[in-house]
This record gives C-alpha cells, structure tokens and sequence, in this order.
C-alpha cells in the first residue's frame, strides 16, 4: 500500500523469515530481516527500524531485553523501538512475561497473516499516529470509526469487507490499486491467489453505490485493478 516505515524481521526459521519479508515488502513496509540476535542488534545500530517483529526462540531468544536494555549496550540502538513477539509458547504466562519485559503485542505460532498484519499495524499507529479516520472523496463520507458511509446525505448499507474495500480505495483515491493490492489488504490473500471475491464484491459494492445515486464511482481498470472515479459526484448519476 506505499510506506516509508521499516520493519525488522528477526527469524532463525529461513521459510517463515522468507514469508514475513516478502509479505511485509508486499503490503508495502520496507523490510530488513536478520536471523541472530546479533544480527538484529546490528542492524539496529546501523539504520532506523520503526519496528521489530521478532521470535523470541532458539538464536533470538535474548533480544526483547537486549532492545530495551540498549541505552548502555550499543550506541544507536532505540531501546524505545516498538517490539512485537511471535512465539511457539501458547500458554497464557510466557505472554505475560514477554508484556512484561517490554513487548508491544505478542502472537503465538502458528499464525495468521492477516491477523498479523492487523497487530502491526495498530502498534504502528498507536506509536506513529492514527490514520484519518473520517475519508471524503467527492460526495462520498466514509467513516472508519463507526464503519458508516454515506453518498451525499444518504447512507449506504456495506458488508464488512465491502467498506473495506471502499476504504482502501478511498483513502488513495488517485492512483489504480491492482487486484494483487487489494486482495492482500482486505482479505489477507498473496499475490499467488486465484479467486472471483474481489470482483463479486467489487460487483455488489458499485450495485450499492449506484443506488445511492454515486452512479459509476468504482472503476475497473482493464486487466490492472479497481480505481474510484475523479468525475463530480454529479457527473456520475
């Protein structure tokens, strides 16, 4: 979806540090990755990580004290770094343990990505700042806090995942967003997924809208994506 924000990816597993870094790269993020302790740590002294997304097993386990311990350990690292654990422990006090010495959010292994995702991104925004939560394009008000849209004065009825859709479209409202984009951004689905969701749901939401007198807003952008409409609201009808 376009940052400028870093994540270190810090896993000793090659396929699930694989994964996370070209997901991540993906949805985005820039990514760095290292699979020691040391490696981290040495990354995290030479550039700016916005956040650390690290299993605390085998090779890693020491570095959420080494992190938070870093005002005396190595110069220019950030013991204030946001730090988000994944682990293979389940139980309810290994969790524990990890909030207490300092971890942001912890996820147990296996995982779901999409969840995931969600985790980092609310740790991002409540160290970072919130997005907009209030989306105007044309007529149309999108509400992310109460999950309400509306075109014009008029409200209009989604599904979960079609505000959502319309979310992501509305908050870039210039730039085409390729189906690959958006299946990874409402659905959590990889760039190797093969499914008619999008476009069914696309169908439903550009029915909806239409009805609402937003006439043609969701554009399909022939073999690249979906875009929202740059005419007045007046024009589409």
């Amino acid at each position: 979806m376009g940052s400028e924000q870093t994540i270190l990816v810090v896993e000793e597993d090659p396929t699930c540090r694989a994964f996370l870094a070209d997901n991540l790269a993906e949805d985005g993020y820039q990514v760095a990755s290292a699979e020691t302790r040391e490696q981290a740590l040495a990354l995290l002294a030479n550039r700016r990580a916005h956040l650390v997304l690290a299993d605390l097993n085998g090779e890693t386990l020491g570095l959420l004290d080494a992190v938070r311990g870093a005002g005396g350990l190595r110069d220019g690292i950030d013991p204030h770094v946001p730090l988000v654990v994944l682990s293979s422990r389940t139980d309810e006090l290994a969790r524990v343990r990890a909030l207490e010495r300092g971890a942001d959010d912890v996820l147990a292994k296996p995982f779901s990505y999409p969840e995931l995702r969600a985790r980092l991104g609310a740790v991002l925004r409540r160290c970072y700042g919130r997005p907009r939560q209030v989306l105007r394009v044309g007529g149309l008000t999108l509400d992310r806090g109460t999950r309400r849209a509306w075109v014009g004065e008029r409200e209009v009825e989604l599904s979960a995942k079609e505000f959502e859709l319309l979310a992501v479209l509305a908050a870039e409202p210039e730039r085409v967003h390729t189906k690959e984009e958006l299946l990874r951004a409402v659905w959590g689905l990889g760039s190797w997924a093969r499914t008619r969701t999008l476009d069914s749901h696309a169908f439903r939401l550009r029915q909806k809208l239409r009805a609402a007198g937003a006439g043609d807003l969701v554009v399909n952008v022939w073999g690249v994506g979906l875009r929202l409409s740059s005419a007045p609201l007046e024009e589409r009808a």
